[in-house]
């Protein structure tokens, strides 16, 4: 596995997540606008937090794909399709994770109160952002035919 096709598994995954939670937010389902929430725990203010939420939500995405190409390197799994699942799965934990660190140590501290109520809504939101994260990670790992070996994620 190259760490290009990582880091393009991380930037896919991370666009489609993005846009997942942004549906979400359009539609008034959940307050998801979790890039705009990211930017604005540096630059306090909602109207220029876009670009930095951004720059660092993809950052991290591509970083995680790292750790998703690691988890799947112990999974014995063969097939295309297996990887999806895989994939999908640690997206769905990830996403549980995330959600309740979220709503339990980020939305206490954030500096907007449009981003302090955090409740079941948001954190299902970011399970379903995590999974679609998952999803597509697996998918291109699995498009890319790679092997998900650690020995060879690294080399």
């Amino acid at each position: 596995m190259t760490i290009f096709t990582i880091i393009t598994a991380g930037f896919f995954g991370t666009l489609a997540m993005t846009l997942t939670m942004g549906l979400i937010h359009t539609l008034g389902l959940a307050n998801a606008d979790m890039v705009r929430a990211i930017g604005s725990l540096y630059t306090r203010k909602s109207e220029n937090a876009f670009w930095p939420g951004a720059l660092v939500h993809f950052g991290a995405g591509c970083l995680f794909a790292f750790l998703y190409a690691v988890v799947g390197g112990y999974a014995p799994v063969q097939t295309g399709a297996a990887k999806i699942l895989i994939m999908t799965m640690v997206g769905t934990f990830h996403g549980l994770a995330m959600g309740m660190i979220l709503t339990v140590a980020v939305a206490e501290y954030h500096p907007l109160e449009q981003f302090r109520k955090a409740g079941a809504d948001v954190v299902i939101s970011h399970i379903v952002g995590h999974v679609v994260y998952g999803f597509f990670v697996g998918l291109i790992f699995a498009m890319a035919r790679l092997d998900l070996h650690l020995m060879r994620v690294f080399s």
